[in-house]
């Protein structure tokens, strides 16, 4: 048999293990292909607004490059402990370190090549289709068409021969430092099994369990008025960065571990064949992979967390639009309301227009303030400004010659200041102060934010009152807001709109154009955000399927006993189950809660809507994600099946 006889041969033998790690491969290798071919793609170039796309793209290949790199190198190690006997094998029918290394580079470049073509012609055939993707998520109508880019396919190449030069130094040492014997048992070595849990790992693991709990406690008060400058505000984020993740670290390096000490206790030693599958083998391994765990489970809640915030942002387009435009267009001068009433007429297109008065008066609303960041927004001066119209201005409101209320409420504002349900609140004109009860909030916006003072929301008084005011103010504005009556023609008077607006004096704004400048920023984040994210999903769920399959094949021995014991494959699959729950599940529920607390400290900085964005990307990254555990659990089938 000659060498290349034997490197075809060990190329079938292996092949079986290294689906997955093709499949990773090709997928890694395809989306990157694609990334860059949209980064240098011209269409890009030519979408509306100030977006770069093909930077944001750019930026975004440098980040997936890292994450393939990571995994294929994390990968081939697997792969080469596991052929460490064959390895040692080699070298004890006299083959030398370097011809077994050129073996199997000469396999290696064969697979890791092969698959690297393959991922550049699935990425090439689904270009247009991300293309497509990406404009309709950013709600751009233009065509899509396939290019393929010279540039892009260099730069796919360049990257994937550096991360195949990495990979072949990693061997080139592994092989080089190895002996014959200690290549026999590198395999039995890698993971550390511990007989009993100490003292120090029993401190070690409340205290992980300890330090997540306080970085989630000092996360949902981030933004509750407790933290009143920026260095302090600063450095509760470092602390909650800190604590989460070296208290995850310590989570899996003794917290697992003693809550499963725990578990076996309370069955009194009584441990029926799931509890010996399950519990027993997660205590000793889980702790040798802490820092990788780790790693995932940090990430896995960035990415989570990262295109929940997005999802946020993208869905609550139209609702922060409403409140910040309550009708169709704001106009803050009464020509330009006039002009573009006049284009609109002139187009066929029917509108109702609503005019409000606006004011601006001092006022002491201490009284009402609730705690919250109230300090940093009134410090420094006794009274603050507040938009203030009059009742007639929404509908159906009768208020008392002394009450008042706030319309226009939002989710920013109830964070950073929020407000009793009742109160006094004073107006201050000149040298008159004017007590007034307060009603509380309520969320519709009654004019648009052009009027607004930062947050703050508009009062609304007694209509004779505001007129008594309104007399001794210098600060008189007028709110134009155009409703259109038909909505199917909204973009027919948006084109309108835009025609007319260099014409006009003031400050103008299109609801519409407010809906699509926020999908068109975010739509971009999002797209980049999930497409990363997937990536590392694929990739670490490999990542732990390596691992389990490697486990699976350490463990046959026992398979074998205990069916020789009388134990049916199906006892042994229920505790297999339940092993992969908890080596699949658990890395997935602490990665969910950590992007649940750092979604809720700060969602309101992004949108109005949470729960549904939130759920709706949780419930889709368990999905995918759960398909690699049962994927593990199929293997582990075959494997108890071959054990007898």
């Amino acid at each position: 048999m000659n060498i290349n006889h034997l490197i075809w041969r060990n190329l079938r033998k292996n092949l079986k293990n290294y689906y997955l790690y093709v499949f990773a491969l090709v997928f890694s290798s395809a989306l990157y292909f694609s990334f860059v071919t949209l980064q240098y793609d011209p269409s890009m170039d030519e979408t509306k607004g100030s977006i770069k796309g093909a930077a944001a793209l750019g930026a975004a290949s440098v980040l997936l490059v890292a994450i393939v790199a990571i995994f294929l190198l994390y990968a081939n190690s697997i792969f080469i402990k596991r052929r460490s006997k064959e390895i040692g094998l080699f070298q004890l029918i006299g083959m030398t370190k370097q011809r077994i290394f050129r073996i199997l580079s000469a396999e290696n470049l064969m697979l890791y090549f092969g698959s690297l073509i393959v991922g550049i012609l699935v990425g090439f055939s689904f270009s247009r289709l991300m293309l497509m993707i990406l404009f309709k998520i950013m709600g751009i109508e233009t065509a899509a068409a396939m290019r393929f880019s010279g540039q892009a396919l260099v730069q796919t190449l360049i990257v994937f021969l550096c991360i195949y030069v990495l990979i072949m130094i990693m061997n080139y040492t592994f092989i080089a430092r190895q002996s014959i014997l200690s290549l026999f048992r590198v395999r039995s070595s890698s993971e550390g099994k511990v007989g009993r849990l100490s003292f120090w790992e029993i401190v070690m693991g409340l205290l992980g369990l300890g330090l997540i709990l306080s970085g989630y406690y000092v996360s949902s008060k981030l933004f509750d008025g407790d933290f009143l400058s920026t260095a302090a505000l600063f450095g509760a984020m470092l602390y909650i960065l800190a604590a989460v993740i070296i208290g995850t670290y310590l989570f899996y390096k003794g917290s697992v571990s003693f809550i499963s000490k725990m578990l076996r206790r309370s069955k009194g030693g009584y441990l029926g064949i799931t509890d010996v599958l399950s519990l027993s083998s997660i205590m000793f391994r889980m702790k040798s992979g802490a820092l990788m765990l780790t790693i995932i489970t940090t990430v896995s809640a960035l990415a989570i967390g990262l295109l929940s915030l997005s999802y946020i942002s993208y869905y609550s387009a139209e609702k922060s639009a409403a409140d910040s435009v309550p009708l169709d267009f704001a106009l803050t001068k009464t020509e330009d309301a006039d002009l573009l009433g006049q284009a609109l007429t002139k187009g066929d297109v029917a509108y109702s227009l609503k005019q409000v008065e606006v004011i601006r008066v001092p006022a002491d609303i201490k009284e009402i303030q609730d705690g919250g960041a109230s300090e940093l927004i009134s410090s420094g001066e006794e009274n603050i400004d507040l938009v203030v119209v009059g009742e007639k201005a929404v509908n159906q409101l009768n208020l008392g010659k002394n009450e008042a209320l706030f319309a226009g409420r939002n989710d920013l504002l109830e964070k950073f200041l929020p407000l009793k349900d009742s109160g006094e609140i004073k107006l201050i004109n000149g040298q008159e102060t004017i007590p007034l009860h307060y009603l509380g909030q309520r969320r519709d916006q009654v004019i648009s934010t052009q009027y607004s003072i930062g947050t703050m929301p508009t009062l609304v008084i007694d209509q004779d009152l505001f007129e008594h005011l309104k007399k001794s103010s210098d600060k008189i504005f007028m709110y134009n807001g155009i409703q259109i009556t038909d909505s199917a023609k909204l973009d027919q008077a948006n084109e309108i709109f835009h025609e007319q607006e260099p014409l006009m004096k003031g400050s103008p704004l299109s609801r519409l154009d407010l809906i699509q400048n926020q999908r068109l920023n975010m739509g971009l984040i999002m797209f980049i955000v999930a497409f990363l994210g997937l990536t590392f999903l694929i990739t670490s769920g490999c990542i732990l399927y390596f691992k389990q399959t490697g486990e699976s094949e350490d463990e046959k021995d026992s398979y074998t006993i205990l069916r020789k014991l009388g134990f049916t494959r199906g006892d042994l699959q229920k505790g297999i189950r339940v092993k992969q729950v908890f080596n699949f599940g658990i890395p997935l529920i602490v990665g969910l809660c950590h992007s649940y607390f750092a979604v809720q400290s700060g969602w309101f900085l992004f949108g109005t809507e949470i729960w549904t964005p939130m759920l709706i990307v949780m419930a889709v990254y368990t999905a995918l994600y759960s398909i690699f555990g049962i994927l593990s659990v199929q293997h582990y089938k075959k494997v108890i099946k071959s054990a007898l």
